[in-house]
């Protein structure tokens, strides 16, 4: 049977010097795109075969279902920044064949099947959370309609998230998928949002109790060969959101001693690939955006007088120009996903206060 892939919609062009504009063709491109697709799906009976679209009828494309939620992410970002986008009715068009009552049953029913309550945790579930930050922070019209359309799923993941939490006895450290730390991050972001304190007092204590006395974190055995997340980066940019800035400062000193003050951007050397046709492999792309997004945010986090701020910041902008470099259509293993670390970088999506 002949396989049939739903066509790009036509677009704007991006303007001149707008690199957003690169990153949301991206995400327009993919977001309807059924396949190739990667499935991750319990079943429970022959009934439970099934496409891509009919499992997942609004998070569908972009080749899994995470990507697809934080490509929906990235066109509401758009919105959300950028209100002299070319690409405004074009995205709300994808978002509203997405976001209907319907597909949002099904996708609600999908996670209440017997042993998927764990489908997409923590990292999917995250950023469909980060998902709902954006649509709940946003002023365009259609986006207070969406919200209630979506905030079934949004209540489910938070009860499951929450039941998780009382069972999870260590954290997770690796630089893929289910590390906790950047999903606990996004969370908190999201919780603050949605005004859901008691959430919000779990993550945190659950952060301080992994976290409160780590020391001396490994950095120079990052990046592993298919991180995309870094363990140290990434926990030292969730305890910034849970610690008050003396006791933060303090504690990134004996967490990351390797951060220099003498402003270098030598001691943190971005990952290489070699291949960007091997998805695996393309995951390093991905690691030195959020990287970079990370050293901007554990700088946000001290006094303006440290003089670790110089370093991260210049450590910031060394990642940041070999990842943005990185984020091209050429290959489908890096385009169906690393627009959207892009966009959260360059967006400055995860730091509230200058």
């Amino acid at each position: 049977m002949e396989t049939v892939t739903e066509a790009a919609p036509e677009l704007p062009a991006p303007r001149e010097g707008v690199v957003t504009d690169r990153f949301a063709k991206l995400a327009l491109s993919c977001v309807h795109r059924e396949y190739p697709n990667k499935i991750s799906h319990v079943m429970n009976s022959d009934t439970d075969v099934g496409t891509p679209r009919q499992l997942h009828p609004a998070f569908y494309g972009c080749f899994d279902w995470h990507s697809s939620v934080h490509g929906h992410w990235l066109l509401v970002r758009i919105l959300n920044t950028d209100p002299d986008t070319p690409f405004q009715d074009v995205i709300i068009k994808a978002l509203s064949e997405s976001f209907t009552p319907e597909n949002i049953t099904a996708e609600l029913a999908y996670f209440q099947a017997p042993d998927r309550a764990a489908f997409e945790r923590p990292y999917g579930q995250a950023w469909f959370l980060q998902l709902m930050t954006e649509l709940r922070e946003a002023d365009f019209p259609e986006a207070a309609g969406w919200v209630e359309t979506l905030s079934p799923l949004e209540d489910l993941i938070e009860g499951n998230t929450s039941e998780w939490l009382d069972k999870l006895l260590y954290p997770v450290r690796i630089g893929t998928h289910n590390q906790t730390a950047f999903a606990f991050g996004l969370m908190l972001d999201w919780s603050d949002t949605a005004m859901r304190p008691a959430f919000r007092e779990k993550i945190a204590a659950k952060a301080l109790e992994f976290h409160k006395a780590d020391v001396n974190c490994p950095l120079a055995y990052e990046p592993s060969g298919e991180d995309f997340l870094s363990p140290c980066l990434m926990e030292a940019d969730l305890m910034r959101r849970v610690m008050e800035t003396d006791a933060y400062s303090a504690w990134l000193s004996t967490f990351l001693p390797q951060i220099p003050e003498d402003g270098s951007d030598t001691w943190l050397t971005p990952g290489e690939v070699i291949d960007p046709s091997d998805g695996k492999l393309a995951h390093l792309d991905g690691v030195n955006l959020s990287r970079a997004w990370a050293l901007e945010g554990i700088a946000s986090a001290l006094p303006s007088d440290d003089p670790r701020r110089r370093a991260l910041l210049a450590s910031a902008a060394r990642h940041k120009a070999t990842g943005i470099a990185a984020v091209s259509d050429e290959h489908y293993a890096g385009s169906h996903w690393l627009a959207s670390f892009a966009t959260y970088l360059e967006t400055r999506r995860g730091i509230r206060a200058e």
